[in-house]
């Protein structure tokens, strides 16, 4: 397939959603998959993941290449965190130092990396399943743009320095914004340029 046919997709993936199109998994049948969303070609595959609690900027194509220098290129990619608590300072220093998290079965050091606390609450998508209230304690919320990407990484940092993630949202991949985008929205793209 040469370049000029493939295709490439933004998508706001909505909580609730694997970030896959087939699911051989135990729950096969109760969960939610991207094709559901749109009519994506047959190859499309998504460029790297969010979890299923997870929502927001997703990238998809049929260009295998394209999804590779993506996943492995020390390319930035921004979250919105909702954490329990107000976090402090002091946690948002160990943030950018780097924390250690489990992967694999052990320990790992996060790299360091850019975070901070945003002073207001950011302008998201209605989330189809809401997040707890002020009556149970106070949240606030942090930017954190990694260039590496485990396995629910930015959940394990924010555990590890006592704020649990409550609501997690990629808003930036490289140069490629969400923006306003609405969770289900698919937004067809000449090439994915980050």
């Amino acid at each position: 397939m040469n370049e000029a046919v493939h295709k490439h997709f933004l998508l706001y993936k909505p909580y609730g959603y694997l970030s896959q199109f087939i699911n051989n998994g135990p729950k096969k049948n109760t969960k939610k998959l991207l094709g559901e969303l749109y009519n994506f070609p047959e190859e499309t595959m998504a460029i790297g993941r969010l979890d299923e609690d997870s929502e927001g900027l997703l990238l998809l194509t049929t260009n295998g290449q394209v999804s590779y220098d993506i996943c492995n290129g020390a390319i930035e990619k921004e979250y919105y965190a909702q954490v329990d608590g107000l976090i402090t300072e002091e946690a948002i220093k160990k943030l950018q130092k780097g924390v250690e998290i489990g992967y694999n079965g052990k320990k790992y050091q996060t790299k360091p990396c850019s975070a901070f606390r945003l002073e207001e609450t950011p302008v998201l998508p209605e989330r189809a399943k809401k997040i707890r209230d002020s009556r149970h304690g106070p949240t606030s919320w942090v930017s954190i743009t990694l260039t590496e990407g485990k396995f629910r990484q930015v959940k394990k940092m924010t555990a590890a320095i006592g704020f649990p993630t409550l609501r997690l949202a990629r808003v930036r991949i490289g140069s490629l914004y969400v923006d306003s985008m609405q969770a289900g929205e698919v937004i067809p793209a000449e090439n994915l340029l980050v």
